[in-house]
């Protein structure tokens, strides 16, 4: 067996798709001066999720076999694009040389069964570069990780019909696939999932012509005051543009006409769930948002939304709890001026909301660890599995939607449900009506 220390960094073994690639003296500091960070503060939550698992063998064919998503719940089958984009009107915040801004678009569409030709999780090459940054070289080979069995398919024949149009960024140093598990659901159904990649701010993106863009950003952004509110800023300005490619009068994707360009939501997961706050607030166009257990870096304006739904969504500890040490929730709590919730999850850690729980249970066996328990102390929470952190993040990102963007009424937003006893309500404020 071997003891992982999730609260260095990144966890190695945990997939630290939403968390920053940090040195644990850095990370310390860091815990300890900016107790709001996002990807810093929400580190803590991962500490109690298996810090201890048997290691596997990378080449085992039976782990290799259990690396696949759950399938989605829609009756759409799906469809996936690639697209990448440059803004040219913008320097790279982050590599000088960079003369413009560039993106790396998922496209996610309701399809129509048997059409399209199946595609990977990720290049081997992405794969190479995360499995690098983890140390994770003996847990899986990148060619494993790459052919993890997803349930998209790329030139599949659109569905007939327009959806309603969803961008979702991934965590600071997370790639857009680590997402792939909710943006399938949400296409099949029925939306168009556009994820972004932000160049730089991941362990590794594939763009055109063969280059591998590394997170660049992660040596600027940790140790600094506002390194992490830039990078929430920017990533807005990288949604409102990417919103112009999507729906302008040329745009860049050929399926454009599925999107209904009256029905725009944004959803995030850490950094990228904060960076939702900061695109509503400088683009009209995105209707409601979600954060997914992210410290809100750019401060919701102190005029609110503009009456914009609103859902916050993580972690069931002394974190993301009303009075919680991200007191970036609070701030955001009372500033949020439409319909919103305030969502835990006990049993969730920081990863608990990405694809990370999947991979995890695929490759490891969770094992009992009372080093560090008393007769005194309480019973550890114990941890969700893969398959239920991927339906409780399914379900309420889907529902809420549902309710705003689509005006279906969801009773899983009303109140605890015997379903979903994890799922915890703070506060909920009076409803509101959805914007129409």
């Amino acid at each position: 067996m071997i003891r992982l220390f999730r609260a260095v960094g990144v966890a190695a073994l945990s997939l630290s798709l939403g968390l920053p690639l940090l040195p644990q003296p850095l990370a310390a500091a860091a815990d300890t001066s900016r107790a709001a960070s996002s990807s810093v503060t929400d580190r803590r939550d991962t500490t109690d999720r298996r810090d201890t698992m048997d290691r596997r063998d990378a080449t085992d064919p039976k782990a290799a076999a259990r690396l696949r998503l759950p399938a989605p719940t829609g009756p759409y089958a799906v469809g996936r694009s690639t697209l990448p984009l440059a803004d040219h009107s913008r320097r790279d915040p982050w590599v000088p040389t960079a003369t413009s801004r560039e993106l790396m678009v998922g496209l996610y569409y309701p399809a129509r069964r048997g059409t399209g030709t199946s595609v990977r999780y990720a290049t081997v090459e992405e794969s190479r570069h995360l499995i690098k940054a983890q140390g994770w070289e003996n847990l899986v080979t990148p060619e494993a990780l790459s052919a993890m069995a997803v349930h998209s398919r790329t030139d599949a024949r659109p569905a007939p019909g327009t959806y309603p149009l969803l961008v979702v960024s991934p965590g600071f140093s997370a790639p857009r696939y680590s997402l792939t598990s909710l943006a399938e659901d949400l296409a099949s159904r029925g939306y168009v999932v556009a994820t972004v990649d932000h160049a730089y701010e991941s362990t590794g993106t594939a763009f055109p012509g063969g280059r591998i863009l590394t997170c660049a950003a992660c040596e600027q952004v940790y140790g600094t005051e506002d390194g992490f509110r830039r990078a929430t800023v920017g990533r807005g300005q990288d949604v409102s543009f990417v919103l112009d490619q999507l729906t302008g009068h040329q745009p860049a994707w050929r399926y454009s006409h599925l999107i209904d360009e009256k029905r725009i939501g944004m959803a995030g997961h850490s950094l990228g769930g904060a960076s939702a706050v900061s695109a509503m607030a400088r683009d009209s166009r995105i209707r409601a948002g979600v954060n997914m257990d992210g410290a809100f870096q750019d401060p919701v304006p102190a005029g609110g939304l503009g009456s914009r739904p609103f859902l916050m969504l993580g972690t069931d500890n002394e974190v993301h709890r009303p009075g919680g040490r991200d007191r970036t929730w609070d701030l955001a709590w009372s500033r949020l001026d439409g319909w919103k919730r305030w969502l835990t999850v006990a049993g969730a850690d920081h990863l608990t909301f990405s694809d990370a729980p999947v991979i995890v249970d695929a490759l490891t066996t969770p094992t009992t660890d009372t080093t560090n328990t008393t007769a005194a102390s309480p019973a550890p929470q114990p941890p969700l599995s893969g398959q239920r952190s991927v339906a409780l993040t399914r379900g309420y990102v889907a529902a809420f939607f549902d309710q705003h963007l689509r005006h279906l009424p969801q009773r899983l937003l009303q109140g605890p449900t015997k379903d979903n006893p994890e799922v915890k309500f703070h506060s909920p404020a009076p409803a509101a009506p959805s914007l129409r």
